[in-house]
């Protein structure tokens, strides 16, 4: 089943265009990944589904339903990158009255106030206010605020920007958990966290759709990346490409290395032998190549 549909979606302003004949489909299931560089039109996108902007030209569905519409209540959620709750008025009274706008009765506001606090192991801040909790509480409040009603489908953009590690860890924790019955689109410049966190990727670059579907291996020739630590780079590259099974080897980023092999499982021995000759300190081993080496490639370099 496909919760998103589009098809030649087009929004333009003035004579800038945002999005530019996207045609998309987002099937229910593990998270999507939205990708792009700054302007590619991912918060627009966003928008579009939520039915916050109007489209110039396409059509879209989200649910089954046009953006915006009603029928969409309880089913869609969304968390914008600079969502605010109000600092001085109380945690739990603020999600209550989103509740009631979402049609419950007090009882039933109570009750999944209570379960969505609990969601997001924030259960004991329900009478805080926003403005006496740290950045990442509040971006957990936010997101406790998304899941209410057990929404189908919930929009977040950028997450766990600018929050600390814990924080983000807990978010991409309650992700995966709330995952079994809701399908997240989860927008972010961070493509370790999104490589670690989701299955789809749907990847924009100046308002076109690049890609879109799922994060598969590398298929045609075996990939490892290398994560090193402080190295003699010269050397440690000449050693490694003349292991048997290697094929190339270069540099892919400050401490990262791309590793092409003969598809041969005796070629990642050999390298893990060297390394533990050497007593060269690896941080990371991995079978093919990282998201973002996938995307931009020696571009990244």
């Amino acid at each position: 089943m496909n919760l998103v549909e589009t098809q030649g979606l087009c929004k333009r302003y003035g004579s800038a265009v945002a999005l530019d004949s996207v045609t998309l489909e987002v099937p229910a299931g593990e998270p999507v990944a939205l990708i792009g560089p700054n302007g590619a039109g991912k918060t627009t996108l966003l928008s579009v589904l939520c039915g916050y902007i109007r489209v110039s030209s396409g059509t879209v569905s989200v649910l089954g339903h046009s953006p915006g519409s009603q029928a969409l209540n309880g089913r869609l959620a969304a968390l914008p990158q600079d969502a605010l709750l109000d600092p001085n008025q109380s945690v739990g009274r603020q999600l209550r009255l989103f509740a009631k706008l979402q049609g419950m009765r007090r009882v039933e506001a109570h009750k999944d106030v209570d379960r969505v606090l609990e969601c997001v192991d924030l259960a004991e801040s329900i009478k805080a206010r926003p403005g006496d909790l740290s950045h990442g509480m509040r971006k957990r409040i936010s997101i406790a605020q998304a899941l209410l009603g057990s929404p189908e489908l919930v929009l977040l953009d950028e997450p766990t920007a600018g929050i600390d590690p814990p924080n983000a860890k807990l978010i991409r924790d309650l992700i995966r958990q709330q995952s079994t019955h809701t399908t997240f689109v989860v927008s972010s410049h961070n493509l370790d966290e999104l490589e670690r966190l989701c299955t789809q990727v749907v990847y924009l670059e100046k308002g076109k759709l690049i890609s879109s579907g799922p994060l598969a291996e590398d298929t045609e020739d075996q990939f490892l990346t290398l994560r090193m630590g402080k190295i003699d780079e010269p050397t440690f590259l000449e050693a490694v490409s003349v292991l048997p099974g290697v094929l190339t080897i270069r540099r892919a980023g400050q401490g990262d290395y791309i590793v092409e092999t003969a598809n041969d499982l005796q070629a990642s021995s050999n390298i893990m032998q060297l390394l533990h000759e050497k007593g060269w300190r690896y941080r990371q081993i991995s079978c093919g190549k990282t998201l973002e080496e996938r995307l931009y490639g020696s571009s990244m370099q």
